[in-house]
This record gives structure tokens, C-alpha cells and sequence, in this order.
């Protein structure tokens, strides 16, 4: 992995630095801090300068964490509302949570771009308490600016000894986050456990009751999730669910196909497998599914919607059209750089060109492709539930398709296909829920 970060740095220079790291601020669990001491080493071998490492860090950070805020700021705490009954999530836990950023919160933003994961949510969290503004900007550009400089003065210094250097940096911001979540989520069980045990005995005491009657509230809450006027909260809810499991399964996956896990040699036996039981048939009909979901097709389906788009005059969903298919494509080409997994052996007998083979971009950009395309077809021209429930199986098929494809054709393994449809998930989720967002937002700034 370092090795890759190494390359990568070497390659794009200051632009890796800056797109790292403000990815990572912007909530995605990118390893930022670890391109920052890469590009400050490499700094001191003379490749780059240290300022402009420093520089572009602490802007990347600040940019991301501003990103971040208003992500926060603007679906947050609508979400905590409309759906935190079901958790017990009430208006006097929100006030709570507001008046902890109202004592702590400059120090939170500031130390928590110091601590790993901390760092990645800090911001949203700000930006969900509605932290004001002018005072998380402060304290935001302070953090960005000390961090900068520190991991980029440490990468500097220490640049002949980074493998160890990154090591023991990550460890110390591992254990520390896990520390902290650990007392807080201990903390918030046993209150929780000490304000509900009474209601607690009492439902377990009543348990085999029929669900309706037991809980009229989360029944008639589950049904209006479904109504025309709550799909915004549905959306967002799914999305948010989706992504989450999405973003644990990418990083299991990724996580064994670095280190060589089990996983990888399941990835050979069925490989091997799949190889034994191909026929010219199987190949030829593989080949037509597999040219669905080729940057080529991609392309087309893209040009063409944004075109259509363009002439409706649907700017938000042509911006977001453009925004999911050209993300598509830029997560691929900067995964695939990083990972650095070589094809499969046999894999030059249906490829015109050799690329890294996790994760797999058929995958990754046919989900988000097509899954785009039928989200617009679907929210566009339909209006029964029936036909847009075909259309998402349709949809799903059609991916899952282009996904065995590769597997079949031996150009990519199983755990590449898995990886790229995660990482699909979790960029057409953004995309869908961003836009779903700003036009209800519009619409009820219009009516008002």
C-alpha cells in the first residue's frame, strides 16, 4: 500500500495531496494523513516542496471539512428529527448534542483533525449541531493549518524512516479514536439502560404481542416512510444504511486483497474453476453482456443523458447526472493506482489493454451508470410503484450481469467485482440523496 501511495505522489504531485486529503475531511475514509507524510518525505528527497505541501494540505482540509459542515448543516439535523423517535432520538438529545459543540465544539473541530476517523466526521457532526459558522471556520482553518504543518514537518524530517513513521501514527490515532468511543458509547448505553429499564421489563414481558399492537407509534412511523410525501426521508435513510454497509464491505474486501488474505485464494479456486467450465459459447454471450458496462458504453449513455438533460433544461439532475458518471470514472482510474492488483493470468485473452484489476470498473461504473439512469427514468416518466420496482430489477439484473461477465471472462476476480460494486453503491447513494436533498430544499424555499 505504501509503495502505491509512493507512486501516486511521485506521479500527480500536489494534486493527490489536496484530492486526498479533502476527500477525507469530506466524510470518505480515504488515507490522507498518510499521502500528507509521503509527500512531506518525498519533500525531502527533493521531489516537492514542503511548502506547497503544507500549503495544499491545510487547504484540502479545509475545504473538505467545510464540505463536510454543510453536508451536515443542511440534511443532518433533518434527518435526526424525522427519524430519531425510532431510536429514542428526541428535540432534548439534539439540544444536547448542540450544547456539547457550544462548550467544546472549537476544540473538537480543532483536535479531531489530529485523531483518525474523528477527523473524517468531525465536521458533519458540527455542521448537525448547527456549530456556528464563523466559529467552526476559525477553529477549522487553525486545525487544518497545525496539522499540515506537523504531519508535514514529521514526513519531512523522518522521510528515510515512513514505513515506520506511518505505522506508528496510525496506531496512536487508532487506539485514541477507539478509546474515546469506546467511554462515550459505554457512557450513552448505561444511561439509556438506567432511563428505560422499567419501559425495557415491561415490553420483554409483554413480548409475542402482535407488533401493530405493541408499538401503533414505529408501525404507523414504518408505514409513512412509504407515503409520496416522506420519500425524501426514505431516500436519505436507505442511502445512508446502504453506505454504510457498502463503505464496511469495501474495506474488508480491500483489506484481504492487500494482505493476502483467504479471500484471495478463494478468488484463484474460482477463477480456475470458472475457467474449466467456460465454452466459445459462454465466451461469445459474456463478451456481448460484458460490452454493456464498458467505459465505451458508459460514455455513450452518459453523453446521451446529459445531452437530453441539457435540452429539458434540468440543470440539478443534469448536474448530477454528470457529477455520478464522471466520479465513476475518477474513483476507478485512483483505486486502481493505489491497490495495484495485477489481472488475472489468462486475462489478455479478452483485453485490448492492460489496467489493475481491483476493482473491477465494469462493475463499479454499471451500477452507477445504469443505476443513474434508471433513478431518472424511474423519478422522470413513472409514476405506478409496480413499474419502477420492474425497472429497478431490470436495473439489477442487467449489473449483476455485467458483474458475473467479468468473472466468466477471467479478466477480473471475484473480490474486484465485489469491491467495485461497493464502491458504486456508496457514489450513487451520494449522488441520488445530494440531489434528492436540494429539491425539496428549493421546493420549500419556492412555496414559502
Amino acid at each position: 500500500m505504501h509503495g502505491s501511495i509512493m507512486r501516486l505522489v511521485e506521479t500527480y504531485g500536489y494534486g493527490v495531496v489536496f484530492l486526498f486529503v479533502a476527500i477525507e475531511s469530506l466524510g470518505v475514509p480515504l488515507p490522507g494523513e498518510t499521502v500528507l507524510v509521503t509527500a512531506g518525505a518525498l519533500a525531502a528527497l527533493g521531489h516537492l516542496s514542503i511548502v506547497w505541501v503544507i500549503v495544499i494540505a491545510a487547504l484540502g482540509g479545509i475545504t473538505g471539512d467545510a464540505a463536510g459542515y454543510w453536508i451536515g448543516r443542511l440534511g443532518g439535523v433533518a434527518l435526526i428529527r424525522r427519524y430519531g423517535r425510532v431510536l429514542h432520538f428526541d428535540d432534548a438529545k439534539l439540544a444536547r448534542i448542540r450544547a456539547f459543540f457550544h462548550r467544546h465544539g472549537p476544540k473538537t473541530v480543532f483536535l479531531g483533525r489530529f485523531i483518525a476517523l474523528l477527523r473524517t466526521w468531525a465536521a458533519l457532526l458540527a455542521g448537525t449541531a448547527e456549530m456556528p459558522y464563523g466559529v467552526f471556520t476559525l477553529y477549522n482553518v487553525m486545525g487544518g493549518i497545525t496539522w499540515a504543518a506537523l504531519f508535514g514537518a514529521l514526513g519531512y524530517i523522518f522521510g528515510r524512516s515512513l514505513p515506520l513513521l506511518e505505522r506508528y501514527i496510525g496506531q496512536a490515532s487508532l487506539a485514541a479514536v477507539l478509546l474515546i468511543a469506546l467511554i462515550v458509547a459505554l457512557t450513552l448505553a448505561w444511561r439509556w439502560f438506567d432511563a428505560n429499564r422499567d419501559a425495557l421489563a415491561e415490553r420483554i414481558s409483554r413480548y409475542g404481542v402482535l407488533f401493530r399492537e405493541r408499538h401503533p407509534v414505529l408501525a404507523k412511523f414504518i408505514v409513512a416512510r412509504f407515503a409520496r410525501e416522506e420519500y425524501l426521508g426514505l431516500y436519505l435513510t436507505i442511502g445512508f444504511v446502504l453506505s454504510l454497509a457498502a463503505l464496511w464491505i469495501f474495506a474488508g474486501v480491500t483489506e484481504d486483497v492487500v494482505h493476502r488474505d483467504p479471500l484471495t485464494r478463494f478468488d484463484l479456486t474460482l477463477e480456475i474453476w470458472i475457467r474449466a467450465h467456460s465454452t466459445p459459447l459462454g465466451d461469445k454471450v459474456f463478451l456481448v453482456i460484458s460490452a454493456l458496462g464498458s467505459p465505451g458504453a458508459m460514455a455513450a449513455i452518459g453523453a446521451g443523458g446529459a445531452l437530453l438533460l441539457l435540452v429539458r433544461r434540468q440543470w440539478l439532475v443534469l448536474t448530477a447526472w454528470v457529477g455520478a458518471f464522471a466520479g465513476a470514472g475518477v474513483l476507478t482510474v485512483i483505486l486502481k493506482n493505489i491497490i495495484q492488483r495485477p489481472r488475472p493470468v489468462d486475462a489478455t485473452r479478452f483485453l485490448y489493454g492492460m489496467s489493475f484489476s481491483f476493482p473491477s470498473g465494469h462493475a463499479l461504473g454499471s451500477l452507477v451508470g445504469y443505476g443513474m439512469l434508471a433513478y431518472v427514468i424511474g423519478s422522470t416518466w413513472m409514476d405506478g410503484a409496480r413499474e419502477r420496482v420492474r425497472l429497478t430489477i431490470a436495473t439489477a439484473v442487467l449489473v449483476l450481469a455485467i458483474g458475473i461477465s467479468r468473472l466468466y471472462l477471467g479478466v477480473h476476480y471475484f473480490s474486484d467485482v465485489v469491491a467495485g460494486y461497493a464502491v458504486g453503491i456508496v457514489w450513487l447513494s451520494v449522488c441520488i440523496s445530494g440531489l434528492q436533498v436540494i429539491q425539496v430544499r428549493r421546493l420549500s424555499t419556492s412555496s414559502s
